[in-house]
């Protein structure tokens, strides 16, 4: 089949050469604090299941589920809860976290990395397990997977899309992982399908990772129900309503959920982590991040452990190369700069990335000079542009008439802007304003 793509988007500089070639290495503390937000997912905060000067496993369950759309959290280090307070998380935020002193003997819950033979479990009991194991989107947005897999209709599921687009520039923990643990994705993929046995699995690649995809291929031998796209090389290809359109020819919008167009969409971070749930018994304790950009001494492809402090991640991966103007946690198109590393690794936590200049702080917006290129960029189809002078003049009635809310927050409008607008920020900006507006009623 040809390349698979969508409308608009553009090519920014990937980086990715930086780490691509750079295998997987595991990073562990060795004691000191570990952190977990009980609010690393979409939804209701997670509640603590601790309390101060209770000691705990590496495997257990230390906060449970708040809701519906909520999600377990589980500790990576045995030691004693030190507090359960507010602290800093990547976003800059604040979040209330449990805080507990690693004793670097990582004791472990019985049970954990047991065989399970999946086929043998029926649907309910893998959503449940999904669910313990504290799964949510690890590609970055988060969303409960357990939910996500529990549709109003699952009989209108007919595509489980894998995303291994990963397009976001300097990003490669995805790549690295299709490329090394193929089986884990493509049995992980198998497990949903178990799920929805109606639908048909994609493992969703850009084609400037043809090696991955002769992985997954090999991997995926004799399964009729499973195919390979390749999609155009293009950011953001792996946005999800950019993802499904390119394969699937559907749209939805802001006020749609994938599987109202008969698709369920899972970053392949998060498909091997089901496998891991499922067939190995292992909870969400740690994942794989990149760390990179000129200002990395050594950039790398690492597994950390959830709880770790940025600090520490940066320290066991070589360091930076002098003082960096600007660190980023994700990637450099929608990721968060980083004003401290003091912060912990969460489930959502792709990349630290480093730089020694900070070339967008030294630029100087201008007017707008009308040129229709934001427009062109927009994967959303939207007005960029006129959207921001909405945003920044408080107009929420004229920012919702003109689709405000269909953003995907992508920021290829500031990236194209030849008058240095900071756009996708403005929108950004009065979007949040209004979901939250939302949610008070």
């Amino acid at each position: 089949m040809g390349l698979a793509t969508f409308i608009g988007g553009i090519h920014p500089y990937e980086g990715k050469e930086l780490s691509e070639s750079k295998p997987v290495q595991e990073l562990t503390p060795t004691s000191g604090e570990m952190v977990y937000p009980l609010s690393q997912h979409i939804g209701a905060p997670a509640k603590p299941l601790v309390a101060k000067g209770d000691y705990v496993l590496a495997g257990q369950k230390i906060a449970e589920a708040g809701g519906f759309i909520s999600a377990n959290v589980i500790s990576s280090a045995s030691g004693t809860v030190k507090a359960i307070e507010p602290r800093r998380v990547p976003n800059g935020s604040m979040a209330m976290s449990i805080v507990i002193e690693n004793d670097g003997e990582y004791k472990m819950v019985e049970g954990i990395g047991e065989d399970r033979d999946y086929t043998k479990l029926s649907k309910d009991e893998i959503r449940s397990i999904i669910k313990e194991a504290g799964i949510v989107g690890l590609g970055g947005a988060g969303f409960p997977t357990h939910v996500k897999l529990t549709p109003k209709d699952e009989n209108k599921i007919d595509y489980i899309l894998v995303n291994g687009a990963e397009c976001e520039p300097y990003l490669t923990s995805d790549y690295r992982r299709m490329l090394e643990n193929p089986e884990m994705v493509a049995e992980g993929l198998k497990i949903l399908l178990h799920i929805f046995p109606g639908a048909r699995g994609v493992i969703c690649v850009e084609d400037n990772k043809k090696d991955c995809a002769a992985a997954l291929e090999k991997a995926l031998k004799g399964c009729g129900n499973i195919r390979i796209q390749l999609l155009k090389t293009k950011y953001p290809q792996g946005a999800e309503r950019m993802l499904i359109y390119a394969v699937t020819g559907r749209k939805i919008n802001s006020s749609m959920l994938p599987a109202d167009v008969g698709c369920i969409v899972d970053n392949v971070e998060t498909a091997a982590a089901v496998y891991r749930a499922v067939a190995l018994g292992e909870p969400v304790m740690d994942r794989t991040m990149t760390v990179s950009g000129d200002g990395a001494a050594k950039p790398g492809n690492y597994i950390v452990p959830t709880g770790m402090l940025f600090r520490e991640v940066l320290e066991k991966a070589g360091g930076a190369k002098g003082e960096p103007e600007k660190m980023i946690a994700g990637g450099p198109m929608m990721g968060n700069a980083l004003f401290s590393l003091e912060v912990p690794v969460t489930k959502t936590s792709s990349a630290l990335l480093l730089f020694g200049k900070d070339p967008v702080s030294e630029q100087t917006p201008s007017a707008c000079i009308n040129c229709g290129r934001c427009m062109e960029a927009c994967p959303g189809q939207i007005l960029p542009a006129r959207l921001a002078v909405f945003a920044d003049h408080g107009d929420e009635e004229k920012f919702l008439k003109y689709h405000g809310m269909e953003c995907c927050e992508c920021g290829c409008c500031s990236f194209v802007c030849p008058a240095k607008r900071q756009l996708s920020q403005s929108i950004k900006s009065m979007r949040r304003l209004l979901l939250a507006k939302k949610k008070k009623g």
